[in-house]
């Protein structure tokens, strides 16, 4: 059962989604769900003996194209609506072992191919309002799915983290006329950990986490559905670069959260500006970043590092070629 209930504290929508209880936890390590179906073997997710990329309906959605009618009747102070919508999975490659800062540059141009029609197919959806890609990577993260995969949501809603984002990108647009990324990554050269000519990466002078970093357009791009195959291509190496410094930051695959930014799908927001956010949790080799009672309790994060240190650290760590 899922269905949306407004809080009326936050002026936001929080979906419940109790049959997700029952998804998959820790399948044994003989069956992954999200592996090819071997030929005569017992049947995965992916009815095909191999793939490249894949995308299918999440098993366990939060938000669903047909969307049943709520549980419990509404009022006008707690309203509830039905969870339209939908939840996609999205697998990089058929390779357990592999994550995506060891996908090949070639394997990575695919995938940003599939994040665009993902995107340009659930912004067409009338219900739809935000379509948001991300990946959860990592135990310490929750994941408890282990093959490299990521996620599509398509809310019929903008979350409230991009709701006051494009607030106040609309408020620093009319104020100034320029784009307000534009000013940001005009100040944070220094912090820079990486550059192609289309794409930068840089932990932000507001990091709330260590090594939290943007990788963003160095021109006004709105969203996935205005890139050209150029476009695509830069992204996919920047975010490999990424990746793969992390990896090397402390010696191991890094886990994180990669959170992509972009333009709603409903009018009025043209001058949103695309940008992946990546948020690791570690702060040290062996140390935690935890989001306790300031962050949690009332979304004021203490960070414990000087981006201006971390960007350096980054910038250090030696990567492969990746074309």
């Amino acid at each position: 059962m899922s269905e949306l209930r407004r809080h009326p504290f936050l002026d936001q929508w929080v979906i419940t989604a109790t049959h997700r209880q029952d998804r998959t936890f820790f399948p044994p390590a003989d069956y992954n769900p999200l592996a090819p179906t071997k030929p005569g073997g017992f049947p995965t997710e992916i009815p095909f003996p191999e793939y490249d990329v894949v995308v299918f309906e999440n098993k366990f959605p939060s938000l669903r194209v047909d969307a049943p009618d709520p549980a419990v009747p509404g009022t006008e102070l707690l309203p509830v609506r039905p969870s339209h919508g939908a939840c996609e999975v999205v697998c990089y490659s058929q390779v357990l072992e592999s994550t995506f800062a060891t996908l090949p540059f070639v394997q990575a141009r695919k995938l940003m191919r599939v994040w665009r029609d993902r995107f340009v197919d659930l912004s067409s959806r009338p219900e739809v309002e935000y379509v948001f890609l991300f990946e959860n990577k990592g135990k310490e993260i929750g994941v408890t799915l282990f093959h490299p995969h990521g996620q599509i949501y398509a809310y019929p809603f903008i979350p409230p983290i991009a709701r006051t984002e494009l607030e106040n990108e609309r408020e620093h647009f009319i104020r100034t006329g320029r784009p307000l990324m534009e000013h940001v990554l005009a100040e944070s050269a220094g912090n820079f950990i990486f550059e192609n000519d289309r794409f930068a990466a840089f932990i932000p002078f507001f990091a709330r986490y260590p090594f939290e970093v943007y990788v963003t357009p160095k021109t006004h791009i709105p969203s996935l559905a205005q890139m050209n195959d150029a476009d695509l291509d830069e992204l996919a190496e920047a975010l490999l670069a990424v990746t793969r410094q992390y990896d090397g930051l402390f010696g191991f695959s890094m886990p994180y959260v990669m959170a992509i930014h972009q333009q709603p799908s409903i009018p009025g927001y043209d001058f949103a500006w695309f940008h992946v956010e990546f948020y690791p949790p570690y702060r040290t080799a062996n140390k935690l970043k935890y989001l306790a009672g300031s962050e949690a309790g009332m979304g004021a994060f203490i960070n414990d590092t000087l981006p201006e240190v971390t960007s350096a650290q980054m910038r250090d760590i030696p990567i492969t070629p990746i074309r």
